[in-house]
């Protein structure tokens, strides 16, 4: 199976030859772009003309790499420990899973997106870079080490506000998405609103060109 465009999303040819060889070389893939031209819907497009669950992580300027694997929550434990609760014996009910642990557990191969990767801080792609690499990673509270089921689609954006790593680069198949030019957007207007006149779609995008 293989992506293409959706009866609500268009894909150019370079943008669909990007996301199959992403696919198929089991690389991450990094789209680049200015706000608006569908990085994020481009995610939950490919989850769904692939058939795959879609597991979101959106990053923010506080989030840190690790948050994506897991958190403890040690403030829980130590409050349920003063409360005599019997929870407190076993660490793992204090262990909040994240996006990469829950796209690794799945029982079926998903589709990831960590969207925006460039509002954190400039260490947070490379804190990710062996985790991707070897679809696994450590818990060390309880001492397992979670391994990948499948291994997961991973859709990667950043509306370019910062230089990523190069390291990181290095690990994903990349591509940039152009703003369309005017034949794209003649097709994306009528995918959104195929009732339109053509004399109004003319006029409008002589004024937006």
């Amino acid at each position: 199976m293989t992506f293409t465009s959706t009866g609500s999303y268009v894909a150019t040819e370079d943008l669909t030859v990007a996301v199959n060889a992403a696919v198929a070389l089991e690389r991450p893939l990094l789209v680049k772009g200015e706000p608006g031209t569908g990085k994020t819907e481009l995610a939950r497009q490919v989850a769904a003309s692939l058939g795959m669950p879609l597991i979101e992580w959106h990053v923010k300027s506080t989030t840190k790499a690790q948050q994506g694997l897991y958190e403890y929550d040690a403030v829980s434990r130590l409050r349920d420990s003063q409360l005599g609760d019997a929870r407190v014996n076993d660490v793992k009910n204090y262990i909040r899973k994240g996006k990469l642990w829950q796209a690794f557990e799945a029982p079926e191969r998903v589709v990831l997106l960590i969207d925006e990767v460039d509002k954190a801080d400039i260490e947070f792609p490379n804190d990710l870079l062996q985790e991707l690499d070897r679809m696994e990673f450590h818990v060390y509270e309880t001492g397992e080490t979670i391994r990948a089921r499948h291994r997961p689609v991973v859709i990667i954006t950043s509306n370019n506000e910062k230089e990523l790593p190069d390291a990181f680069l290095r690990r994903c198949f990349f591509h940039y998405i152009r703003f369309p030019d005017v034949e794209t957007m003649k097709r994306i207007v009528a995918v959104h609103f195929p009732d339109i006149r053509e004399a109004l779609l003319t006029t409008a995008l002589t004024q937006f060109y």
